[in-house]
């Protein structure tokens, strides 16, 4: 899964329009709290089993690019 339009989505009536893990209700936000606190992946696909890492890797891969073609 490589489109991030798949695996990531936002609805007004799910977690107030949050931008979360399609198909689940987990906040993408919530990935993000878990690499800051120094959590793993595998961590934070053991707290969320309906998150598919494809879906992180989908999500992580685009913001990984942009920070790289914004430095310096």
């Amino acid at each position: 899964m490589k489109d991030i339009s798949r695996a990531i989505s936002r609805d007004p009536e799910v977690m107030g329009g949050a931008a979360g893990f399609t198909g689940t209700r987990v906040p993408v936000q919530t990935l993000l709290d878990y690499l800051e606190g120094g959590e793993t992946i595998d961590d934070f696909l053991e707290g969320f089993p309906s998150v598919q890492r494809e879906q992180i890797i989908a999500f992580l891969e685009p913001a990984r690019d942009r920070l790289v073609e914004a430095l310096p």
